[in-house]
C-alpha cells in the first residue's frame, strides 16, 4: 500500500513563505523561527510543523486504537514540546516531549486507556518515522471515582 502526499512552498518575502497542498483548501505562511537570523515571530516555522505532526500524529492513531478498542473517554489533550539543538555541527530535533491527557469517566477504564495510549505511541507512525527520540509522558483523569 502506498500514498502521496504534496505539498508546495513558494517563497514571498524575507524568510517566509506560503504552502499549498492542491488537495486542501487552506495555505499556510512558514517562516524561519525568530531565533534564527531574520527569523519572523508569529509564523508557523518548519520546527513548529515537525513537533506538530508528531503530536497531531499521535491524537489520529489514538482515535482509531480507543474507537476499536470501544474506549470511552470525554477527551484528549496533548502538549507536545520539541528540542532543537546542534549535535557534530549540524542541527537537529533532537527529542520530541508528548504529552497527551485522555480524561474518562469511568476509573474502571483507566487500565484500558493506559493501554490505548501505550499502543498508539508505539504505533504512531511519524514517531517511528523520525530519529528524534520520543518521550512520552501520558496523563489519565478521571471525572467520577469508582
Amino acid at each position: 500500500m502506498e500514498h502521496v502526499y504534496e505539498v508546495s512552498v513558494n517563497w514571498q518575502a524575507d524568510r517566509k513563505g506560503v504552502m499549498s497542498s492542491p488537495v486542501l483548501n487552506e495555505k499556510m505562511e512558514v517562516a524561519t523561527p525568530p531565533q534564527f537570523p531574520k527569523g519572523m515571530e508569529g509564523i508557523w516555522s518548519p520546527e513548529h510543523l515537525f513537533v506538530a505532526a508528531v503530536n497531531s500524529y499521535l491524537m489520529t492513531t489514538f482515535l482509531s486504537i480507543a474507537e476499536n478498542s470501544k474506549l470511552d473517554f470525554v477527551s484528549f489533550d496533548s502538549k507536545a514540546i520539541g528540542k532543537l539543538e546542534q549535535v557534530d555541527g549540524k542541527y537537529l530535533m533532537s527529542e520530541v516531549t508528548l504529552m497527551p491527557v485522555v480524561t474518562i469517566n469511568d476509573e474502571q477504564q483507566k487500565e484500558r486507556a493506559e493501554r490505548v495510549l501505550q499502543k498508539s505511541e508505539a504505533n504512531c507512525l511519524i514517531s517511528n518515522s523520525v530519529k528524534s527520540t520520543i518521550i512520552f509522558k501520558p496523563e489519565i483523569k478521571i471525572l467520577k471515582a469508582a
